[in-house]
């Protein structure tokens, strides 16, 4: 039998996401979701960072030497990208300022993908050597998207430690502690997740979706301006308060979504 919550908690609860979701950028959202999931569970917070067909909003580059640059990467989100090209060839500022310009002023609103396609058919028009600067960022670009896109946030596994049905079992440890190392069967827990709606309770032994008896998932997918982009949740014992691990985590779905719809 769940137990439903007094309003005043659940509005302090509200209150506390909202204090602390509000005023970070994008993927510190992320990152502050997954902890404040841990810490008012006390077990573990999961958070499947954003999948989306991000476009660049603005590139930089920075001369580091006559062949390291700097790659700034802003999406439409906000979210910065650094990432450092190795160049055969050395650039001047004022060449990494004209491609930059260049690629802000045809290419800002598209992805990576999109661009790499219109800049193959403008490769007459454009000199050599800014053509292979603007080709090795579109390419740093596109890795820098391909890693976002498969994190996932973890925090306080080390809860998981001062749980006794779990605690007294050494072996039960090091395969909970392999699955966040590895975190690809908790990739594919939360992609299916996502296709689910509303909060979702997978309990170990009855679910294959939960390789371990002794644990339980619950999950929920957040959107983004009305689309499902990613899934949250809490991972803890077969034996919790389930009713308020769903409470915390449906809330936290919401505010993760309302924070990242503003951006």
């Amino acid at each position: 039998m769940l137990t439903v919550h007094p309003v005043s908690e659940v509005n302090e609860l509200e209150q506390s996401f909202k204090s602390q979701l509000a005023t970070v950028e994008p993927q510190k959202v992320i990152v502050q979701a997954a902890q404040l999931l841990s810490s008012l569970s006390h077990f573990v917070g999961v958070v499947m960072s954003p999948r989306r067909n991000a476009a660049f909003r603005h590139i930089e580059f920075l001369r580091l030497s006559e062949q390291r640059i700097l790659v700034i990467l802003v999406d439409e989100s906000g979210n910065v990208q650094n990432r450092i090209i190795l160049s055969d060839q050395p650039y001047t500022q004022n060449q990494l300022i004209e491609a930059a310009s260049y690629l802000n002023a045809h290419y800002s609103g598209l992805n990576f993908e999109q661009i790499g396609a219109q800049l193959r058919g403008e490769v007459e028009h454009l000199r050599s050597e800014i053509v292979t600067l603007m080709q090795a960022a579109v390419q740093a670009g596109s890795q820098a998207v391909a890693e976002q896109q498969e994190q996932v946030v973890i925090s306080g596994q080390q809860h998981l430690l001062k749980v006794d049905d779990l605690s007294n079992n050494l072996t039960s440890l090091r395969r909970l502690f392999d699955l966040f190392e590895q975190k690809s069967h908790l990739l594919k827990l939360l992609d299916v997740s996502a296709r689910a709606e509303g909060v979702r309770i997978y309990i170990g032994g009855e679910n294959e979706v939960v390789p371990f008896e002794e644990l339980s998932v619950i999950t929920s997918p957040y959107e983004v301006d009305g689309k499902v982009v990613g899934t949250l949740g809490v991972i803890g014992p077969t034996r919790m308060a389930y009713d308020r691990m769903i409470q915390i985590v449906d809330i936290t779905a919401k505010l993760v979504g309302n924070a990242l719809s503003q951006r």
